[in-house]
């Protein structure tokens, strides 16, 4: 279990408090650390599944962790570029912000109904650039006060926000989808059930009726036999 690819998973879980001191430190030393800490966090994210992958050391700790950690980690970032004064530059940048978060607990919830039935859901190439851009936007307005990074990273958290509405929503069509299959389904076997239910009384009443006759007929015939005896 505690492989290289599953210690640097954890390492990005073990960076988040640190990440949250940010709200109380403001020197700009500590601002350029926790930017660089993002960034090595987020790099971590691609190596882990790709050590996992070269070195045939994927496990089910490692799956269920890895998507955890990441949304732990843009989480913390949000957090941080919420409360602390300053890391916005116009206020209309919170909507990328909450359509972020919402759509992680959205599809969280999606992946979990849907692991139930064992039903995946697989990342789409669109989601990995997403993810690009939204780790992209995220380190550079955590180096706020270096050049001109945090405009910039400002401008792709953007970005990020369009392709995170455009992705959740893909992911909750395909969902809805399922459902709706699992209905339809399920009205199809009612249906058959019903059908069933209906032909064996049927077929019953045909088989007592079938009997009844064959008696009658039985008896008519001896009957018969014993007038002309």
């Amino acid at each position: 279990m505690y492989n290289l690819p599953n210690i640097l998973t954890i390492s990005r879980i073990l960076v988040i408090p640190v990440i949250f001191l940010s709200l109380y430190v403001n020197s700009f030393a500590w601002t350029m650390f926790i930017g660089i800490l993002f960034v090595a966090a987020a790099v971590t994210d691609y190596f882990d599944g790709y050590l996992a992958r070269c070195r045939n050391q994927t496990s089910a700790f490692g799956r269920l962790l890895d998507p955890i950690a990441d949304k732990l980690l843009v989480a913390s970032a949000l957090v941080v570029i919420l409360v602390k004064p300053d890391m916005i530059w116009t206020k209309l940048s919170y909507i990328p912000v909450f359509v972020i978060l919402c759509r992680e607990i959205l599809v969280s919830g999606l992946r979990e109904f849907l692991r139930e039935v064992n039903v995946g859901l697989p990342v789409t190439r669109l989601a990995k650039w997403k993810t690009g851009f939204q780790m992209t936007a995220l380190a550079m307005m955590l180096f706020n006060g270096l050049w001109v990074w945090h405009y910039i990273g400002e401008l792709l958290l953007w970005v990020a926000g369009i392709l995170t509405f455009i992705t959740g929503y893909q992911y909750f069509q395909k969902s809805v989808d399922y459902v709706k299959s699992l209905e339809k389904a399920k009205t199809v076997e009612a249906k058959v059930v019903a059908v069933k239910n209906v032909k064996q009384p049927a077929k019953k009443t045909a088989k007592k009726t079938a009997k009844k006759t064959a008696k009658k007929t039985t008896k008519k015939v001896s009957t018969k036999k014993t007038t002309k005896k």
